[in-house]
């Protein structure tokens, strides 16, 4: 039997108390994170990425490099930049953020990582 999605609109709006909304809520959240994670299976650690037009701060935009761990939720993954990554970012007068050494080849960004959204899966050679 198919649902249509005004059915299932239907249905949720003539829940009778928050209790039975709250399944429903949950159930969603499940289902959107099984979503998630069938996108951004293809993000694992070592394979190539770009930092897509989706990730603030801008100056990091474009940048290239390897995927790292995942964090516990999957939603974010560390990320090191490839050399001529590096490179563009050590010489980019917006960057304040990120102090990178004359003699580091790679840079490893800092903190909680970047959102998986946020990575587009570099195709091999």
């Amino acid at each position: 039997m198919t649902v249509t999605m005004d059915e299932v609109l239907d249905f949720i709006g003539k829940l009778p108390d928050a209790i039975k909304v709250a399944k429903v809520q949950e159930a969603s959240a499940l289902r959107l994170s099984a979503i998630d994670k069938e996108a951004f299976a293809g993000l694992v650690a070592g394979r190539k990425a770009r930092i897509n037009e989706s990730l603030r701060p801008a100056l990091l935009r474009g940048l290239t490099g390897t995927v790292q761990e995942r964090n516990r939720t999957g939603s974010r993954a560390g990320f090191l930049l490839d050399e001529e990554s590096t490179r563009i970012l050590r010489r980019d007068p917006r960057n304040t953020k990120y102090r990178i050494p004359e003699d580091m080849t790679r840079f490893r960004l800092p903190g909680s990582g970047i959102p998986v959204a946020c990575l587009d899966v570099i195709e091999d050679d």
